[in-house]
């Protein structure tokens, strides 16, 4: 087993063993990011088979194939469309805000059983869909779940692990959505071909999976031992459990290829976060992100046009360019905007500010899930450059504002905003 010894700027140090029983209730809570990437996965995929859009969809889907005028741009302008995707972010979001009461309340080990339930529900409900109605409100449960898990997942990883290992740790909810995602697309590529037109009924009663491992899995997870104090549990008690951890088809298939380089991005974040640092993975990850959105943005307005059609050998680099994105995405954003969060709060409020980042999270994905593809019709090559603005403030952001929390236990990370040149001017020290 590994050792590892933490050591503060202030020259504290902290002993913390990885054993076998950390290792196997961590994994347990990180597959909490199967759910979420495996629905992100799936319903894109979902959405493009043909028996599904002909069964809940015709008007779009006639669009789709037979319209011959419309944009290249606007061809997938469905409101009714999006909000099959949209709705669950919906859900999510407002289970979120749920979950910070609940966590508080009974700690995260029942916030995930609670989204591990509810995700098995809708993957049930999805599975024996025969109207749009249906769909809602598997989209609905599906929310439920993933807002718990969201809110409670990168909580529990992060009080579990040791502070020198607390970056790995937390970034494996990311690997987990990123393993998800490939899954998901994987299942699409091959349901995709099955014939009868039903291959969608498995890929969404499919999620169930996942959802079995977290909810069987959420059922012999110990409590973290802040929860424990927190909850007015014994101290002993804490302090076993202490022990017990420390010691003592074409575009299917080319969303296989990026799933694939997300989930190895992801998992090298992993090997170096905490050694190299959040900042630089930032930083690193934003510039590549930046590129690829100009690149492919330039591409896409002189070789596509309105209704015109792209050679394969554009169509392979817009494809490169895109792995490339999703790489800088595994390495910076995708990971790292959960595991921060979830290490940058004090004891106190750490369940509601998690439940508000996890909000924040739902809002801006449902807007964009719900106004992309009207966006992509007026924009249209425009769209990539719009994106790339946001990540140029995303990166400032980081370079001006974000101080490092590598190596900072939990309970020492209020001395990081204090000494910060912008934040000590709104955080109190402790004899305020």
């Amino acid at each position: 087993m590994a050792i590892g010894i933490a050591k503060t700027s202030e020259g504290f140090q902290y002993n913390a063993r990885i054993t076998w029983f950390l290792v196997l209730s961590c994994t347990v809570a990180a597959t909490g990011g199967l759910i979420f990437g495996y629905d992100i996965g799936i319903s894109g995929g979902v959405t493009s088979m043909d028996h599904f859009l002909k069964k809940f969809f015709p008007e779009e889907h006639n669009k789709m194939k037979k319209d011959s005028k419309t944009s290249n741009y606007c061809k997938f302008d469905s409101q009714l469309l999006t909000s099959f995707t949209s709705s669950l972010y919906l859900a999510g979001l407002v289970a979120s805000l749920c979950a910070s009461p609940v966590t508080r309340a009974f700690g995260c080990k029942s916030s995930i059983l609670l989204g591990g339930v509810a995700f098995l529900a809708g993957s049930a409900l999805g599975g024996a869909a025969y109207n749009v109605i249906m769909l809602i409100f598997d989209r609905l449960f599906l929310g439920f779940g993933i807002g718990f898990a969201n809110q409670s997942v990168p909580l529990y990883l992060s009080e579990m692990a040791p502070p020198k290992n607390r970056g790995a740790i937390g970034a494996g909810f990311n690997f987990c959505v990123g393993i998800g995602v490939l899954l998901a697309n994987l299942i699409n590529y091959g349901t995709e071909k099955i014939r009868g037109g039903w291959g969608w009924r498995l890929s969404l009663v499919m999620a169930a999976a996942p959802a079995s491992i977290l909810t069987m899995g959420a059922l012999f997870l110990p409590d973290t031992p802040n929860s424990l104090i927190q909850h007015g549990k014994s101290h002993k008690k804490a302090k076993r459990v202490l022990q017990q951890v420390h010691g003592e088809s074409a575009s299917l298939m080319s969303a296989v290829v990026t799933g694939v380089v997300g989930s190895g991005a992801i998992f090298l974040t992993l090997l170096i976060v905490d050694k190299i640092g959040r900042r630089v993975l930032f930083i690193i990850g934003g510039g590549l992100m930046l590129i690829c959105q100009l690149l492919i943005g330039t591409l896409v307005a002189l070789k596509l046009g309105d209704q015109g059609k792209s050679s394969n050998a554009n169509a392979y680099l817009v494809l490169l360019l895109i792995c490339i994105y999703v790489a800088g995405f595994g390495l910076s954003w995708g990971p790292l905007g959960w595991l921060v969060p979830s290490e940058i709060f004090p004891l106190e409020i750490r369940s509601a500010a998690q439940s508000i980042r996890v909000a924040v999270d739902f809002v801006f994905i449902f807007l964009i899930a719900q106004s992309f593809l009207a966006m992509l019709c007026h924009f249209m090559a425009g769209i990539f450059f719009f994106f790339g603005g946001w990540v140029i403030m995303m990166t400032a952001f980081v370079y001006l504002l974000l101080p490092e929390t590598k190596n900072v236990p939990i309970e020492k990370m209020d001395r990081i905003w204090r000494e910060h040149w912008f934040w000590k001017a709104f955080v109190l020290n402790d004899e305020d």
